[in-house]
């Protein structure tokens, strides 16, 4: 097992993460600073600090790390069973704030928003999965239901069933995502016909689909953003 280092004796006192935090607050923190103070300690030649930036390069920033899976983070050197679960924790809280945000607003206010939260539930699923979430009159989320796991052309998604789901909570309007598990963040032909046969099939109760969004790695693609709904 490879010996941990900490702070104390490669950065001076008054520069080290903690002591800044107490001494300014967090804001003054850069995001390597924030997780070497969840962090704690390093690896041997590589303390908590250069573990932080290791990580962000990893992931592509803090939106690749939130969307983290356990198997990646422990593929880590440095990052045992503790740390691992310090770091879930913690943005598992970052997902449920955003959730949060979404179900008290308007999230056509928040579009970046639904983005980050559609990247944190799907960006780290190895295999293909659809979500369907579910708006108020207000455009607020009531609930996120998971429609289908596995490739879309192999698991069928059915428009009655999101339908009958968006009849049951009351619902206004819906938002569709999946994640392409490839990396390419273009929608597929399948991904064009499953849009328009939601939409229809929504459009006969009076609900709207708001938008298909696509995740693919840290990128996001919607759909309706680029006028094919």
């Amino acid at each position: 097992m490879a010996s941990t280092t900490s702070l104390q004796h490669t950065v001076p006192v008054e520069e080290r993460p903690r002591e800044r935090l107490q001494r300014h607050g967090p804001s003054v923190l850069t995001d390597a600073e924030l997780l070497a103070v969840l962090l704690r300690t390093g690896t041997a030649g590589c303390n908590a600090i250069e573990l932080g930036r290791l990580l962000l390069t990893r992931f592509n920033g803090l939106r690749g790390l939130f969307a983290a899976s356990r198997d990646d983070l422990r593929q880590i050197d440095g990052l045992g069973e503790v740390k691992v679960g310090q770091l879930q924790a913690i943005l598992e809280l970052a997902r449920r704030e955003v959730a949060e945000t979404l179900h008290r607003e308007d999230v056509l206010t928040h579009p970046s928003a639904v983005k980050q939260y559609c990247s944190m539930a799907l960006a780290h699923r190895q295999i293909e999965c659809c979500l369907a979430l579910y708006l108020d009159m207000r455009n607020r989320l009531i609930q996120v239901t998971t429609l289908s796991e596995g490739t879309l052309g192999q698991t069928t998604v059915y428009p009655r069933e999101i339908v009958r789901e968006a009849l049951r909570v009351h619902a206004a309007s819906v938002i569709l995502t999946h994640n392409h598990p490839s990396g390419n963040p273009e929608p597929s032909a399948a991904d064009e016909r499953l849009t328009h046969h939601v939409k229809n099939a929504l459009a006969l109760v009076d609900i709207r689909l708001l938008d298909h969004i696509i995740v693919a790695g840290t990128v996001t693609t919607s759909l309706a953003e680029r006028g094919a709904m």
